[in-house]
């Protein structure tokens, strides 16, 4: 266990590219540091997708699991970050196509109360912006929400978001732009 530690621990400064070409040779400890170092980000980005912390979750591991089978395969073109993001995405959603539809907000029983320290008001409207927003993600065409979430949610450059969407930068940059102007007018009644 310590020599794994400590393995793990100089692992961390390498990059990406050296820890994928270790993992791919079956080196552990380096997928371990490839998936302590990507595993926020794209539990954010699978979260923004799919709404759900579990379903993020299920399928951010199952994106590490398919990236473990597949590292030998892996042959750079992108970068290892770029890789994982298209795996979480086509992960996210094959999960959407499956899911029933959602249930309708009078079926779902109230939360329960919170600290009774907190600011109620302010919590449940900020709360009801982020349902808002989640709803009108899930207006979007999943080019769109994809494209929305890589750019506004984790910062890619739109060089990275066609990489990992597969498609030009123009067509990134139309994208966009429709889902920048169907969020706006969707989030018109929170400015």
């Amino acid at each position: 266990m310590i020599e794994r530690t400590a393995s793990s621990r100089l692992g961390c400064g390498l990059p990406d590219r050296l820890l994928a070409v270790r993992a791919a040779e079956g080196d552990e400890d380096a997928f371990a540091v490839l998936v302590q170092r990507h595993s926020r980000s794209l539990l954010t980005l699978a979260r923004c997708m799919l709404g759900n912390p579990q379903d993020a979750e299920e399928a951010v591991q199952d994106a590490f699991v398919s990236a473990w089978r597949h590292l030998p395969e892996y042959r750079h073109r992108a970068e290892f970050r770029t890789w994982m993001y298209r795996i979480t995405v086509n992960r996210c959603q094959t999960m959407c196509h499956r899911r029933p539809p959602p249930l309708p907000l009078d079926t779902v029983a109230e939360p329960a109360a919170g600290d009774a320290w907190s600011q109620p008001a302010r919590a449940a409207e900020q709360d009801a912006a982020t349902a808002a927003l989640f709803r009108a993600l899930a207006e979007l065409d999943a080019g769109q929400r994809v494209c929305w979430i890589l750019r506004e949610v984790q910062g890619l450059p739109y060089k990275e978001i066609a990489h990992v969407t597969r498609t030009g930068e123009q067509t990134v940059r139309g994208r966009l732009f429709r889902a920048r102007r169907s969020l706006q007018e969707a989030m018109g009644s929170w400015r």
